[in-house]
């Protein structure tokens, strides 16, 4: 995943690599956003929980409209907030934020899905995790997982002094 933030126009509100690495880790959910089977805009927000290299998982029903417009069209962006601090009275918002850009997967091993569920139940239900493992053992065939390779993301932040 190339960390890129030539293209941010606020070249002085960059974040860096290692907070954005920070967000992908902690945030618990993100905005997918796709283009739907008419070729209009799609946006979901959905949990999701990176594998610390190029690729987060998401997991959804086994149908459905994010499905649909994913196999028509599988590049998407995915952009997770971090912390924002709204300040009325100088009519501003301090902010974080990460945007990727990439291509969804969905056809991946049972052996991925089983890793990529393991991965979001530590992320997701740490104090669960043995329930977790129950629950998801018996709804694995009615549940998809979607892998997320992205190929470049950047990073902004805002500080008000």
């Amino acid at each position: 995943m190339n960390y890129d933030n030539s293209k941010v126009r606020r070249q002085d509100r960059l974040l860096d690599v290692q907070r954005a690495e920070e967000l992908l880790q902690t945030c618990e959910y993100g905005i997918l956003s796709m283009t739907d089977t008419d070729g209009l805009p799609y946006a979901v927000p959905i949990n999701f929980v990176w594998n610390k290299e190029n690729s987060i998982y998401v997991h959804c029903a086994m149908e459905g409209k994010k499905i649909n417009a994913l196999m028509k069209n599988p590049n998407v962006s995915f952009c997770i907030i971090g912390r924002v601090n709204l300040l009325p009275n100088k009519f501003t918002t301090e902010y974080e934020s990460v945007i990727m850009q990439g291509k969804a997967e969905l056809n991946i091993t049972d052996e991925e899905k089983t890793a990529a569920i393991e991965l979001l139940l530590q992320k997701l239900s740490p104090n669960d995790i043995v329930i977790g493992r129950k629950y998801a053992e018996k709804s694995f065939k009615r549940t998809k997982i979607i892998r997320i390779d992205f190929s470049l993301w950047s990073g902004k932040t805002k500080k008000v002094m």
